[in-house]
């Protein structure tokens, strides 16, 4: 099975414009975002799929000059955007990233991938509850069930969310939820805000090695050591799922 990690990127966020370019130590944020996959065991390709917005050639100039597939559509109907990224590239399982997560596990992404593979499943999510950080949720989707959601979505919200129409009607699918060990919803390792940034800025600074990936762990490690990290960017509106 043909297995594509979509990273979902574009220039025009209202709160921090530009924010898939922004540097941590040294590199772009949505750099980070595609090394953060690239050890997987279950990703077959990786792609970004980004708007054909001007605003959003630099995204298409920085694939080419990586070697990174992309795919530009609707800059509004995000779904509509994967289902043609997906069919350009023949996903039978598609892995949804956003491109403001620099911290992605892939040994999570992985898991989830092996689940729906081996129970036959439509969709698997770590965040239905939730029970990870905010920025580490991973969800998994097969085409048939995204050919579902983009024929039967009709909300903007669903289809500026991607996988809201299969959330919202979960008896039509067959799905399962990973559930961490322990709750820490109330973290946030997301970027949205430039408070967001500067807390992802202090732990690439303090964990980065260009030789060796940190993983959640170390990031779980440095902040009970460094509490006051978590003050950096607590204040920040968190997503609805993780209020």
């Amino acid at each position: 099975m043909n297995v594509v990690a979509i990273i979902q990127a574009r220039n025009g966020s209202t709160r921090l414009p530009n924010k898939i370019f922004l540097k941590l130590s040294g590199n772009f944020l949505l750099y980070h975002v595609v090394q953060r996959l690239k050890p997987s065991t279950q990703i077959n390709n990786i792609v970004i799929a980004t708007t054909r917005s001007v605003k959003d050639d630099s995204v298409e100039e920085w694939c080419l000059k990586n070697s990174i597939d992309f795919y530009r559509g609707s800059e509004n109907n995000v779904l509509k955007r994967y289902y043609y990224a997906a069919i350009q590239y023949n996903a039978d399982i598609i892995i949804r990233i956003t491109a403001d997560d620099p911290f992605k596990d892939y040994r999570l992404i992985d898991e989830a991938v092996k689940i729906i593979k081996e129970n036959e499943l439509d969709f698997v999510c770590n965040n239905n509850p939730v029970s990870y950080p905010e920025g580490l949720d991973v969800e998994v989707f097969t085409m048939d069930a995204l050919t579902t959601s983009f024929i039967n979505s009709t909300s903007s919200f669903e289809k500026e969310h991607v996988t809201q129409y299969i959330h919202r009607n979960q008896n039509s699918f067959s799905t399962f939820n990973i559930k961490n060990d322990s709750d820490c919803s109330n973290l946030r390792w997301t970027i949205d805000t430039n408070d967001d940034y500067l807390f992802a800025k202090e732990v690439y600074n303090s964990l980065y090695n260009v030789e060796k990936m940190f993983l959640s762990e170390d990031i779980y490690k440095l902040l009970e050591n460094n509490p006051q990290l978590l003050k950096i960017n607590n204040e920040v509106k968190k997503s609805d799922l993780y209020k």
